[in-house]
């Protein structure tokens, strides 16, 4: 560790802190229906969309239709995807000729598309035709992020009216998120990628001499506009196979920060929106707090662990000084790299630009905890709001059976409907996890896909399965998932961390929505404040992580103590 890479550590939090607050209050005008600087140029396209769907911001909708309508674009967006995938070879901007998808890594594909996950069981360059990544995958990263704004500011909506039976209307909501909030930083975002080196060309490739003479065939293609979307919506999903550690996704330092800078943005200013909106900005800055505290903590255990190095190498004569640089890259380091492992799993991003599977075992332990957290820190664009308001809700239930008074958030009283569905919501991602992997540790087909026996093998499992129930999309490494069971059992975790998570979110939503709001007295346990910043840290580790520790006890934890006892399995 160095002094360099806290400084390049702490200015990047610090851009994120800064442009948090203008980002925020630009969005809460942009859901509240109110004027921006962008109104002249967007409100003529927003109301000619609202014409030829024949809905509005007049027509709102209960919890029920406002979750059906989800549901319904859903499966409509899964359906246009998976087709567009099996008929590839007949669609046009295919220019290398690439055959129609398979059935079982469509369905995946779509899936993890739709759902925001983007975990990619293919080659970007040697499986997708441009028609595929820009009008098939780029488009879902825009309307699977704006699904997931949309839904958050639902759930925000909840808290900020008093007897409603409505929470605003899902068409109008994602159509803003995409209009207003993800096209115009998308734009702005792949012109500067453009300008570090990132290419924008519908060429398939490009043939290069090499110094040897020989010939080499470099893939291309319009990779700066779905990089910038990759990263603002948190979707993850690159356009070449290794993702931002290739040249081309990601070419320079500046590049690498931006692509760190991008993925929080959105994320970080959602949750100081949620304080505009429900009138209490110093709620926000306490969520925000606590999912800062705990990312942070993340970066700070991979960095110390990558760079202490890995006893086993230095036995064999490598120089302990440089860290563990195996499956990292030299130009961006072990800061730049520690940052971004913990940040693409704390925001449900899934990038990387470095090969987790190569991480020491404390450091890959790092990421797959704060995937299994469940995505809140701060969470994909919308789904990590939502996903630390439901701890939110347990926290002040706990706090209330401590202090004997029925508890109470932003003046809603918290009772047993909710925590029903809030404890429905929190067991979704075990049970996917641990239940899909422990199926996949003894079903032969399933081993027989691990890249590695022994722990790192149980790792690259249940990575595999805490990733795409997470709705993250980064892969551990090593483990071969394009095979039919993992296409399809990963397909079905993706759904069920994302729909099934989200429906009792949405009932939460609509019965506090219902509920009278009332003013704070000297019996309300206070939530804007640093004790229950440490109540919330505490619940979320013992309620979205110790559950996941017994596996974790015989994967990444065992490779530790292995390392530095200098024994390899």
């Amino acid at each position: 560790m160095t002094i360099l890479g806290w400084l390049q550590i702490s200015l990047l939090f610090l851009a994120v802190l800064v442009t948090a607050k203008p980002l925020g209050l630009y969005m809460a005008k942009v859901f509240a229906g109110e004027r921006t600087f962008l109104s002249p140029l967007l409100s003529p396209v927003e109301k000619g969309i609202y014409l030829a769907a024949g809905t509005g911001p007049n027509k709102e909708q209960s919890w029920l239709a406002y979750t059906l309508s989800m549901l319904a674009f859903s499966l409509a967006s899964f359906l246009f995807l998976y087709a567009m995938l099996r008929l590839q070879a007949y669609l046009p901007l295919n220019p290398k000729g690439f055959a129609n998808v398979p059935p079982d890594l469509a369905f995946n594909t779509a899936v993890s598309f739709v759902t925001n996950t983007n975990w990619q069981n293919y080659a970007g360059e040697a499986t997708m035709s441009n028609f595929s990544q820009m009008v098939g995958l780029s488009v879902q990263n825009f309307l699977s992020g704006a699904v997931g704004i949309a839904l958050a500011v639902a759930f925000t909506r909840a808290f900020a009216r008093s007897q409603a039976t409505t929470l605003g209307n899902f068409w109008v909501d994602m159509t803003r998120a995409t209009l207003y909030v993800l096209l115009p930083l998308a734009i702005i975002v792949a012109l500067v990628f453009v300008w570090t080196g990132v290419p924008q060309t519908l060429d398939g490739s490009v043939t290069a001499t090499t110094l040897e003479g020989a010939q080499q065939v470099i893939s291309l293609g319009p990779v700066a506009s779905q990089e910038a979307i990759k990263q603002l919506g948190t979707n993850g999903g690159g356009f070449f196979n290794a993702n931002a550690a290739h040249p081309f996704e990601n070419p320079t330092a500046f590049a690498n920060y931006l692509n760190i800078y991008a993925m929080l943005a959105v994320s970080a200013a959602l949750v100081y929106c949620f304080g505009q909106m429900v009138g209490n900005r110093r709620q926000g800055w306490v969520l925000l707090s606590a999912m800062a505290f705990l990312l942070i903590a993340g970066v700070l255990t991979i960095y110390w662990a990558e760079s202490s190095g890995n006893t086993i190498l230095t036995a064999l004569g490598v120089d302990a000084v440089q860290g563990n640089m195996e499956g990292k890259e030299v130009r961006f380091g072990q800061a730049m790299t520690a940052l971004y492992a913990a940040v693409t799993t704390g925001v449900s991003n899934g990038g990387v630009n470095g090969m987790l599977g190569s991480f020491t075992g404390l450091g890959g332990l790092v990421p797959m905890f704060l995937i299994q957290l469940g995505e809140i820190l701060p969470g994909g664009v919308g789904s990590g709001l939502y996903g630390m308001l439901v701890f939110s809700l347990l926290s002040v239930f706990v706090a209330g059976l401590m202090v004997g008074r029925t508890p109470e958030f932003l003046g809603k009283k918290i009772e047993g409907r909710e925590m029903k569905c809030a404890m429905l919501a929190v067991l979704i991602l075990p049970v996917a996890i641990l239940g899909f992997s422990a199926i996949s540790a003894v079903l032969p087909a399933a081993v027989a896909s691990i890249g590695t026996a022994g722990p790192h093998g149980l790792s690259e499992i249940l990575y595999a399965y805490t990733s795409s129930a997470g709705n993250n999309g980064s892969a551990f490494g090593g483990l071969s998932g394009n095979t039919t069971w993992y296409n399809t059992t990963l397909g079905l975790a993706m759904l069920l961390g994302r729909f099934a998570y989200v429906i009792p979110v949405m009932a939460i939503a609509g019965s506090l929505a219902a509920k009278v709001r009332v003013p704070a007295s000297n019996g309300t346990f206070p939530t804007d404040g640093p004790l229950f910043v440490g109540l919330l840290i505490g619940i979320i580790i013992i309620l979205g992580g110790l559950q996941y520790f017994p596996a974790l006890a015989l994967g990444p934890i065992v490779e530790h103590f292995a390392m530095l006892a200098g024994q390899t399995f």
